[in-house]
Parts: C-alpha cells; sequence; structure tokens
C-alpha cells in the first residue's frame, strides 16, 4: 500500500522520533510511505480557541495537499480527529459546496496509526521487542473522538518482552487539552496529579500513549518528580525490534 504520512506540526517541531518511527514501523510491514512537503497545520489548534473561519485556509490546504494520497495516517489521534470530525463542520462554515465535497471524500482516507494497523490492516503483531514494564494512557482524541478502541492495547500486548500493566483511572483525562492547560492551569495540574499519581502507582518503566501532546503534559510533570519514569509514543515502541532494544 502507498501510504502518505501526515506528521502534525506537534511532532513534527518537538517529537520528530514518532515520525522517524512511524515510517520505520510501515516499511518494515512492507508499505511504501511518501511524506508530502506542502503539509502544514490541520488547523485544530485555531478551530478549538474559537478562531474557526481563520481555520478554513488550513483546511483547503490539507485537501489540496492530499486529495489524491490513497491513505494518510498520522502517528497523532488528535489531529485525526480534526479532520475527520470537525473537519465537515468547517467546510459548511466556508459555505463552499466543492470543499463540502472534498472534505467527505478524504475523511474516510485518513487514520490514527494504532486504528489503521489493526482495523485496516488487521495487524496485531508487528514484529516488536521491548522487555520494559509499560502502562498506556488512552488520549481524549483515541478514545473518546476517534473512539480507537483496544487497539493500542492489542499492540502492545503482542510486543514481545513487553509487561503491559493497567492504568488506573485510565479514561480519566491528564490534563492538557492544548491552550486548556494555560487557560485553566489549576485545574489542568490537579488533573494532572491525578494521573501522575495513577502512573506512579503502576510502577511502570514507561508511560505511553498515542498524543504526544499529552506524554509533552505528563513527561514534564514526571520529569520534574524525578519519578524514573519515561515517556515514549506508541510508534516508538511498535518500531523497535530485537537488534534496537
Amino acid at each position: 500500500m502507498h501510504i502518505s504520512l501526515f506528521i502534525t506540526c506537534f511532532n513534527d517541531t518537538l517529537f520528530p522520533q514518532a515520525g522517524r518511527a512511524t515510517v520505520q514501523l510501515l516499511e518494515r510491514l512492507g508499505h511504501t510511505v511518501e511524506f508530502r512537503r506542502e503539509q502544514t497545520c490541520c488547523g485544530q489548534m485555531h478551530f478549538n480557541t474559537g478562531y474557526q473561519r481563520e481555520a478554513i485556509p488550513l483546511v483547503q490546504r490539507f485537501v489540496d495537499v492530499f486529495r489524491d494520497a490513497e491513505v494518510i495516517v498520522a502517528p497523532s489521534a488528535s489531529c485525526v480527529g480534526m479532520v475527520r470530525d470537525l473537519y465537515p463542520m468547517a467546510a459548511q462554515l466556508a459555505g463552499d459546496p466543492a470543499l463540502i465535497r472534498e472534505v467527505e471524500s478524504l475523511r474516510p482516507r485518513v487514520f490514527e496509526l494504532t486504528e489503521f494497523l489493526v482495523k485496516q490492516l488487521q495487524v496485531e503483531d508487528v514484529g516488536a521487542y521491548f522487555p520494559h514494564r509499560v502502562t498506556y494512557h488512552p488520549t481524549c482524541h483515541s478514545l473518546r473522538v476517534l473512539r480507537v478502541g483496544d487497539a493500542p492495547l492489542r499492540l502492545l500486548r503482542a510486543v514481545r518482552g513487553l509487561d503491559l500493566v493497567t492504568l488506573p483511572d485510565a479514561e480519566q483525562c491528564c490534563g492538557f487539552g492544548g491552550t486548556f492547560a494555560i487557560k485553566n492551569a489549576d485545574t489542568s495540574m490537579a488533573m494532572l496529579g491525578d494521573k501522575l499519581r495513577a502512573v506512579r502507582e503502576t510502577r511502570a518503566e514507561v508511560c505511553v500513549a498515542a498524543d504526544n501532546s499529552c506524554l509533552m503534559h505528563i513527561g514534564g510533570a514526571l520529569h520534574r518528580q524525578r519519578a524514573g519514569v519515561r515517556t515514549m509514543h506508541i510508534a516508538e515502541i511498535l518500531a523497535t525490534t530485537e537488534g534496537d532494544a
């Protein structure tokens, strides 16, 4: 299959290792991966903070860049959620019938990495090896918007050497929520405190998730507490083989 990588601006700027791991993983599974350099932000940051009309040019650009792609895969449930869930609203707001049609045509071809592997390729064992104690945090967008279900857990359970431990109150938000963490700092930190206690209770070496935005929030606090727990995007674990670990 010919796959177009949508890296997302967050990963491109701060966590490029997630993109590299995604490419490595998909190529190991026998697929061709391309990166379209014209891609930019999906517009989620603008749309979610009230600048909905200002996001429309970014929606149009995404459509223009990926219009002819066979399938688009991103290591981010958050940004895929924007495309699949909110692009139709943005297109309607634009009042552009052509954009509405193009968005509807494109949406079914955009996938978050773990749902693509499990639900589209029907692959669970990707040949990974990661001999560490790991806990999984289901991000709000993967859980509530995309509804990826247990796809990430099925992939992690198939990783050789990995000891997967359940995160208490896993479905609770970590408190990031983009600008929510800035505008509502006290509430965000209280939510983060609950998440950190849950992570530390597992005695995991690694906390993993499908969104680096949430992992940045959690990982920063774990580092400040010197908790001895690191954070990793799930793509990084799935891309690791016995020769790498």
